[in-house]
């Protein structure tokens, strides 16, 4: 609209707001002509959030900013709020500007029972796919649980006293037998607590990764610290334990050094170790006794490798098998790296030009020259110079300056390549019919296109499951790009969330899209009434280090728009948990998605005469 338009008087401006507003109905109607066939075959109780979906798909193909601008400047809705209700929405702004014109009040038939209805069906389809929402809380809180969940009911009684609803098993880990245990730990432990708490198992999906590097040497290195002057400010501790029977070390950080039991059992605190490091250096190390082996310290850097001499003066033995070092291989702009379908240990030699194994052999047969690759959450990037179908050359940019490491086992992203492959592998198949036995709900890694979920549908029909919960994870930018048709196919089946896996999604989209695209992603799942969990480096420095950004708590306030939030599992989850429900607590009376609630704030309160 120009600006002549407003300034022509009141009568013209909502005479031409509520042409648009008409010519935005019609566009509604038509939307439901164009996306019919995939309407007409979603379940029964979705068909009406199908339908709003496809509306808003069809707001959002024109630019509203300037009949924004207008609505506001008279006092009418800018249908900024109109996702879940947006042809009643717009139908209400049709009948209030016929009545600003004189027509009278009109309000359509049931039009507000419209409003109402997408509001409510959100919520109720998130109580049904999720659980029920927590007392005082607008989101749940789902956590990833550790491999120590098996051995540990204890760990999932925190939990759930810190907020844990969901519990999330992971299928890339662990093993059947483990999987069961931990849902039989979950369920006995919300039994006993009183409260509910659903299971949701993510199938691993096509592994995109690096492949294995030849292990390095089997060595450790005990080492004092020092102050900006090189004086010893505290001496190197390591923790000699018995190799039959390890016992885990004291205090976190220090060093193991398995031997043999029967030498350990001879040994009192105050014994003197002497030996000859790796480097030729003599050594002593001073004895400490403590439950399960000894403390030991030294005043300089000892390097201990597997077989090396220990003597307590005429007692001597040698160290057993310590892991070998993990290696890695240092890469800078310019470099090239060659990418092999052969997934055997690769060497890592300085010499020659270093290569790794890539586990998905599609890759080779459709990645092209100029490509982009993505390597370890994009901690380093490249481009695709050369194709062969036994190595794929690529150039490093990225980082600009100084270098990175790439170790085995790391992510690969690369978003301009098609790979014609399902988002379920056979090993998702095979875990499907184990999923369907033990979780609530099942999350679907890696989907991009429309037949595979498909694909996920007919396998569930197939093993005679109809109660399953399912969620869309969108990771890939083919999936974010296809999200309605994604939609429209998993609202075939009653139950369904997405999950916005921002790790891969970032890599994949570019990290300065992210914000935008998370928004895009919530607004399209608030128009279908999907519930949303907001995934991936939530509170994760605090989960993982006991202390949290600053950068981290704001995402945390943020994630309240979502019906859940993921945590994923670190040493001091059960903190990240408690400070995420106090976090999402504090949230829900302030935000409700793009709403800002406007309570009573006690923040500022008035000052005396005298002050």
């Amino acid at each position: 609209m120009s600006a002549s338009i407003r300034h022509a008087g009141p009568v013209e401006q909502l005479a031409w707001l509520g042409q648009r507003t008409d010519d935005l109905l019609r566009r509604l109607s038509e939307s439901e002509a164009t996306w019919q066939t995939w309407i007409a075959q979603t379940a029964p109780e979705n068909r009406f959030s199908a339908r709003n979906l496809v509306h808003y798909w069809a707001l959002r193909q024109v630019d509203l900013r300037q009949m924004q601008s207008e609505l506001a400047s008279v006092g009418l809705s800018s249908l900024g709020r109109s996702e879940p209700h947006v042809q009643a929405t717009l139908r209400l702004v049709g009948s209030a500007i016929a009545a600003m014109l004189g027509s009278g009040w009109w309000p359509p038939q049931d039009v507000a029972g419209g409003v109402d209805e997408g509001a409510e069906l959100l919520q109720k389809n998130a109580v049904e796919l999720l659980g029920p929402l927590p007392a005082g809380r607008a989101a749940r809180i789902m956590v990833t649980l550790p491999s120590e969940a098996v051995t540990n009911p204890s760990l999932i009684r925190g939990l759930l006293e810190a907020g844990m609803n969901i519990a999330r098993i992971n299928c890339a880990h662990d093993d059947l037998q483990a999987w069961r245990t931990m849902a039989d730990n979950v369920r006995a432990a919300a039994l006993n607590a009183g409260t509910p708490c659903a299971i949701a198992m993510d199938l691993s999906g096509p592994k995109l990764r690096t492949g294995p590097l030849e292990p390095g040497p089997r060595v450790v290195r005990l080492h004092p610290r020092r102050d900006a002057w090189g004086r010893t400010t505290a001496p190197a501790w390591g923790w000699v334990t018995s190799a039959q029977n390890p016992v885990t070390p004291p205090a976190g950080g220090l060093v193991t050094v398995p031997v043999p039991g029967e030498w350990l059992t001879r040994r009192r605190t105050g014994d003197v170790i002497k030996l000859t490091d790796t480097r030729g250096s003599r050594r002593r190390l001073e004895m400490t006794s403590r439950p399960g082996g000894f403390v030991v310290t030294c005043d300089n850097t000892t390097y201990l490798a597997t077989g090396t001499r220990l003597a307590v003066e005429d007692d001597d033995t040698e160290v057993a098998d310590l892991a070998p070092v993990e290696q890695s291989i240092r890469l800078s702009a310019g470099d090239i790296l060659h990418l092999t379908p052969d997934c055997s240990p690769a060497p890592v030699d300085p010499q020659t030009i270093p290569r790794i194994g890539c586990t998905l052999p599609e890759v080779f047969d459709h990645a092209q020259v100029g490509e982009t690759v993505f390597f370890d959450d994009g901690k380093l990037r490249g481009r695709v110079v050369s194709v062969d179908p036994d190595v794929l050359a690529v150039r490093i940019d990225h980082p600009p300056h100084g270098s990175a490491k790439l170790k085995a086992g790391k992510g690969i992203n690369l978003p301009d390549t098609e790979l014609p492959m399902s988002a379920l592998t056979q090993q998702d198949l095979d875990d499907l019919t184990h999923v369907v036995e033990i979780a609530d709900v099942v999350q679907m890694s890696f989907v991009r296109y429309p037949s595979d979920v498909e694909q996920l549908l007919d396998e569930l029909t197939r093993l005679g499951d109809d109660r399953l919960g399912i969620v869309l994870k969108i990771e890939t930018r083919e999936a974010f790009e296809r999200l309605p048709q994604l939609l429209l196919t998993a609202m075939r089946r009653r139950h369904v969330g997405v999950m916005i896996a921002r790790g891969d999604l970032a890599v994949e989209c570019g990290y300065e899209r992210m914000a935008e695209v998370q928004e895009e992603i919530l607004w399209l799942c608030e128009a279908a009434h999907l519930p949303v969990i907001w995934a991936t480096q939530v509170l994760d420095q605090l989960a993982k280090t006991g202390v949290p950004s600053r950068a981290e708590i704001s995402d945390a306030a943020m994630s309240e728009r979502a019906e859940c939030v993921m945590l994923n599992k670190g040493p001091y989850i059960d903190d990240a948990a408690d400070a995420l429900d106090n976090i999402l607590r504090r949230m829900t009376s302030h935000h409700y998605k793009k709403n800002a609630l406007l309570r009573t704030l006690h923040s500022w309160q008035p000052h005396s005469a005298v002050d």
